[in-house]
């Protein structure tokens, strides 16, 4: 059935790719570019990785060529407030957040898709790689994996809401980007070769602390390295400079060797280091639980989660302590267990839920 649709366009061969299968579908789109912060905001001198006055103009030249109206339009309010405004707080707190979560969250499938139904469109469809499918028994959407793991964005979309995933389009999810790319190549999409960005947009340095003390023109006092017992160690330089399982740049020397950061005690200003072997836990605790094929977890469930965005998932145990909290127990010790990071669990390829790492524990 033909639907009414506007299709995320970043400028990217992704988006350009997902617009191309959706018109050959025979449905009505629009093409929306999200301008997302400004130069300025982010401290950055010419154009970003992102959110470019190139990209723009190449989600305009695709559209153009397909046959579609494209609209940029402005959401850096809420961008600066609901996903670097956020990236910052977390910090502050010890925590290492993944904005690209919440810009899913709260621009892509909440901003935009308010946009959307202002333009009259039924739906909102992104170029990520991921599967959609409506449960008839149960009455809900799922969210599955892509078809290729090399490719796969599940984790980063695991917040969705019932109504979210109900009225979005992912035509990516089965195909590999060698395919994508193939398919923009052979219809002449201007962007078919163009390079991915891997870095979080506003950050395209990958100088976290440099932002954070940009963006809130605040500076960030040394206190004290700890060692698990609470023998100083030595002074860093700011709480927001680390993050758990940090090794780099410590300038803090042991007897036992190689040290890691282990916590961030905002609290008292402490940055507690231990060897590799204190980083690993067996169970985690999370809040802003988000579950997808159902309501809530009545009992323990055997899942595989994982803790970051690349790492494979492990086998473990999935219990719903509140009405938006979990435990995860794994079956074996997780390396860096880091607060602010999201948990997201797995039933084979659909994505149960997930939540936000509160801490680990042993």
């Amino acid at each position: 059935m033909c639907a009414r649709v506007a299709v995320a366009m970043s400028g990217g061969v992704d988006s350009s790719a997902a617009a191309f299968l959706l018109r050959e579908a025979g449905h009505d789109l629009i093409g929306i570019t999200m301008k997302l912060f400004d130069n300025g905001d982010a401290g950055i001198q010419g154009e970003s990785a992102c959110c470019s006055l190139d990209d723009a103009e190449d989600a305009r030249a695709v559209a153009r060529q397909l046959g579609f109206p494209h609209y940029v339009f402005n959401f850096s309010r809420p961008f600066r407030t609901q996903v670097m405004d956020r990236f910052v707080c977390a910090y502050e707190r010890g925590e290492t957040p993944n904005p690209c979560i919440d810009c899913n969250r709260y621009l892509k499938f909440g901003a935009l898709l308010q946009r959307a139904r202002e333009l009259d469109r039924d739906q909102v469809a992104t170029g990520h790689y991921v599967r959609l499918e409506f449960d008839g028994g149960s009455g809900r959407w799922l969210l599955r994996k892509a078809l290729h793991p090399e490719k796969d964005q599940s984790y980063v979309l695991y917040s969705l809401t019932q109504d979210q995933l109900s009225h979005s389009l992912f035509p990516l999810g089965g195909l590999s980007k060698e395919e994508i790319r193939t398919i923009a190549a052979e219809h002449g999409l201007i962007n078919a070769h163009k390079r991915e960005s891997q870095d979080i947009c506003f950050v395209p340095d990958g100088d976290y602390a440099a932002f954070i003390r940009r963006h809130t023109g605040r500076d960030y006092p040394a206190g004290p390295f700890l060692d698990q017992t609470g023998r100083q160690l030595g002074t860093h330089t700011g709480i927001v400079d680390y993050t758990v399982g940090q090794r780099r740049g410590l300038g803090v020397s042991s007897n036992q060797g190689r040290l890691y950061v282990k916590e961030l005690r905002p609290e008292d200003n402490a940055v507690v280091l231990s060897d590799n072997a204190g980083l690993f836990a067996r169970s985690l605790t999370a809040d802003q639980l988000n579950l997808i094929p159902v309501s809530r977890l009545d009992g323990p469930l055997r899942l595989r989660a994982k803790i970051r965005y690349r790492m494979a998932e492990q086998p473990c145990t999935v219990e719903q302590t509140g009405p938006d909290t979990i435990r995860v127990t794994f079956d074996q010790p997780q390396r860096a267990i880091t607060p602010g990071q999201a948990v997201v669990f797995y039933d084979g390829d659909l994505v149960v839920g997930g939540a936000t790492i509160l801490k680990g524990e042993p």
